[in-house]
């Protein structure tokens, strides 16, 4: 997975592939692009860091850097998350990883190449707020039940 506004250096492609060959386990495993360190706008890199708060706080941070759209995912994984997927708007990566963790699948954050690109879609104050709500919705949901994690026999893929 990339965005299509070229952000990411698609060559990284390699070090996503290797780093997650690493830590296969039974044929599960999720590679995440990581932007570190980032030359950004001050409100973006607040935002970002308001963001990665909300998300330790509310027991979803364990991947430091959720929202870099460059993501590997291994074939099986792909096949048990994406079909169980509830959000389909700017969080829907944090579902796929709080799904991961539960699971019990490996996934490993990768130093990638990336650079903001301008003229963005993303209004600022909307779309924080939307992402917000979603994860909101996310934990709650996931918290009292309401929706589960794929079922494969156990509770847990191993």
């Amino acid at each position: 997975m990339v965005d299509a506004d070229g952000a990411s250096n698609f060559s990284d492609v390699e070090k996503l592939w290797d780093e997650m060959d690493l830590v296969e386990k039974n044929g599960h495993a999720i590679s995440v692009g990581s932007r570190h360190i980032l030359l950004r706008s001050v409100v973006r890199n607040l935002l970002m860091h308001a963001l990665h708060f909300i998300l330790r706080t509310l027991g979803v941070g364990h991947v430091r850097d959720t929202q870099c759209g460059f993501k590997l995912f291994a074939r099986n994984t792909a096949r048990a998350l994406f079909p169980t997927m509830h959000i389909s708007h700017w969080i829907f990566d944090v579902e796929i990883l709080l799904m991961a963790d539960i699971l019990n699948i490996p996934v490993v954050e990768v130093p990638v190449g990336w650079h903001e690109v301008p003229g963005s879609k993303i209004n600022l104050v909307t779309d924080s707020l939307g992402m917000l709500r979603d994860l909101l919705i996310l934990r709650a949901n996931y918290a009292v039940r309401r929706w589960s994690v794929p079922s494969r026999g156990k509770s847990k893929i191993d």
